[in-house]
């Protein structure tokens, strides 16, 4: 099977425009006086600003060699489903929790095609980190790449006080070199949930670093370190549920991604066209898919329960879609934050949100469903021959009346109940917080255009307000907070030191970020530290439009920014550090479509850095 497996699979076909859903076609549209103009962009310059920083984009890709060398190891475990099913820790006291993840350069399989991998303790994913809140946890990772740096980041987590273990490459680290390690060490104050672990080092995520994070709620009075807890209220009528699971659902390539950023960022594209982000080839539920066959993991289950599932979308661009046959989901909580319950036939997450849906065991026929996690064509701008995007494992359990197992091309039977819809990825609205609270006023407001472009190198970038972010190297923007230059240059508004783009507020303020989209793709942007509100959402650019201030406009850290479209996210920098807000298409970031947020900088400086960091950066 492995030597069938490795089949060339590279030739393209260019799809038309479509409908929703349907493939789409680059072009690129801007908003002049409310009419549309479409223009062809061909090293257009974008004024001040224009390729900060672009010079030293590295794509060392952290592999030492092809396939054939002695040196990779052969050994990408993929874990079994029962893996991902989670202990009951909740009843558990305060504590310390300790983990260690090696990350490293391996070869695996995990959709049946081989292909040279970055992994984490030998697994794809890597394992889960299993908590609760006011938990300290100390995590060692160690770097084995032979020879790139890496850095982990927690996505969602606040790092409160903590900001320089945020995990982020040029902001609050400047990476763990070769053959080094890095103890991140912080208290789980405030925030409970599922979410999840990645690099964020170059594109590392996509060839396989990273893993789930699910942080239970506590009662308890004080923390791990016996200062007074910080528990985020509770909804009033709980949810309830015998046990869960992790499932996380991703786009998979099968070149490694450094060599498939290159392509992107190159003049012509991946194929032929700029600005064409690459298609994957396949898909993986809990590391493992079908391209070529291959076998299904089996969530074996008992009857007369209720389950959770913890979705994740870990991809690089696509959105995915997560259902079950004959079995319908109810929603109960996005990126971490519990919502009104919400039945649905599917839910469709974009890239790095998360759901964590309810299903009930209770059918009495079959014995045995698919449980679908189908890469969604809907960003992508060509095809390639041979992909496979229909992705599944097995939910099983015992029933009165068992018939035959469920056949591969079967077509999705839907739910089982009549009028459920999905619950799509600019489904901005129909979630509903469980717990409500009240949105403050805003105390400033920022305008930010979103927009793409080839530069006089004639590579390909993208722009938040005209500048391109590339990491810093041998420094961070948060050890720059103690150099007098730079900390004296983040006053309350935009600036741009160092080539990076950053809004300071140097006190607790609420900022609205007034947020127009000049590109024709969808964006899943994720703001570092906090939780911003989306207070409206729409067609075309943001001109004052009615805001939803009630309490039923949910928060999140990853919100979705339609194309050709306008956002307004609100948050309140209470939490002082140097954050990213980035869109989290891994080709979109590499591309340098981020920026940050200094909340509070001075207070930030006051926290000090680790010595291991400073060392780090220091070489």
């Amino acid at each position: 099977m492995a030597d069938t497996a490795n089949v060339e699979k590279d030739s393209i076909e260019v799809l038309p425009k479509g409908p929703t859903g349907a493939p789409r076609r680059r072009y690129r549209v801007y908003f002049l006086g409310g009419a549309l103009l479409v223009v062809i962009v061909l090293g257009l310059a974008l004024g001040l600003g224009l390729g900060l920083g672009l010079k030293n984009r590295n794509f060392n890709s952290g592999f030492a060699s092809g396939s054939g060398n002695s040196t990779v190891t052969y050994n990408v475990t993929v874990p079994t489903a029962d893996n991902f099913l989670l202990p009951d820790i909740r009843n558990d006291p305060p504590q310390v929790r300790y983990f260690s993840l090696v990350v490293s350069e391996s070869y695996g399989a995990p959709d049946t095609f081989a292909r040279p991998m970055l992994v984490v303790n030998g697994t794809y994913p890597g394992p889960t980190l299993l908590a609760n809140q006011n938990d300290r946890l100390i995590i060692t990772v160690y770097n084995q790449l032979p020879n790139v740096s890496t850095a982990i980041h927690w996505h969602g987590l606040y790092q409160n006080t903590t900001p320089f273990y945020d995990g982020t490459h040029g902001i609050s680290q400047c990476g763990i070199p070769p053959g080094q390690s890095l103890v991140y060490n912080f208290t789980l104050n405030g925030w409970t949930g599922t979410t999840w672990y990645h690099s964020h080092y170059q594109t590392q995520y996509t060839d396989g670093v990273l893993g789930a994070i699910v942080i239970n709620p506590s009662n308890a009075t004080v923390d791990a370190d016996g200062r007074p807890a910080n528990n985020p209220p509770q909804p009033a009528n709980p949810v309830q549920w015998d046990a869960d699971f992790v499932v996380i659902i991703q786009d998979w390539y099968h070149t490694p991604s450094q060599a498939v950023l290159a392509l992107y960022l190159g003049p012509n594209g991946p194929d032929g066209t700029a600005g064409d982000e690459p298609t994957p080839e396949s898909g993986t539920i809990n590391g493992q898919g079908q391209w070529y066959g291959g076998p299904y993991a089996n969530f074996a289950l008992q009857a007369g329960k209720t389950y959770r599932f913890r979705l994740i979308n870990s991809g690089s661009l696509a959105n995915v879609r997560f259902s079950i046959d004959d079995h319908p989901l109810t929603i109960v909580s996005a990126d971490g934050v519990d919502t009104e319950p919400l039945e649905v036939a599917g839910v469709q997450i974009a890239v790095a949100q998360r759901y964590d849906v309810l299903v009930h065991t209770n059918q009495t026929t079959g014995g045995q469903w698919w449980m679908r996690g189908t890469v969604l064509t809907d960003m992508f701008t060509y095809s390639v021959n041979d992909a496979q995007y229909d992705h599944r494992a097995i939910l099983s359990y015992p029933v009165a009346d068992p018939s035959s197992s469920p056949q591969p091309g079967s077509a999705d039977p839907g739910p089982g109940v009549a009028g459920l819809q999905d619950l799509s990825t600019t489904d901005w609205f129909s979630l509903v917080p469980a717990v409500r609270q009240t949105i403050p006023e805003p105390d400033f407001q920022y305008p930010l255009e979103i927009s793409f472009s080839v530069y006089e190198d004639t590579n390909y970038y993208g722009y938040m307000n005209s500048t391109s972010w590339v990491p810093l190297e041998g420094e961070s923007t948060l050890t720059l907070l103690s150099t007098s230059r730079f900390i004296s240059a983040l006053v309350n508004g935009p600036s741009i030191p160092q080539g990076q783009l950053i809004v300071t507020t140097t006190s607790v303020q609420t900022v609205d970020l007034l947020i127009t989209n000049l590109d024709d793709g969808d964006h899943p942007f994720h703001l570092h530290g906090h939780r911003p509100w989306l207070l409206a959402a729409g067609d075309g650019r943001y001109a004052g439009q009615a805001l939803n201030t009630t309490d039923t406009v949910l928060m999140r850290d990853t919100h979705v920014i339609a194309h050709f479209g306008y956002a307004v996210l609100r948050f309140v920098t209470d939490n002082p550090g140097m954050w990213a807000f980035h869109c989290h298409i891994a080709w979109h970031m590499g591309a340098g479509l981020l920026m940050q947020i200094a909340s509070q900088p001075q207070v930030a400086l006051s926290y000090g850095m680790p010595q291991e960091i400073l060392a780090q950066c220091a070489g």
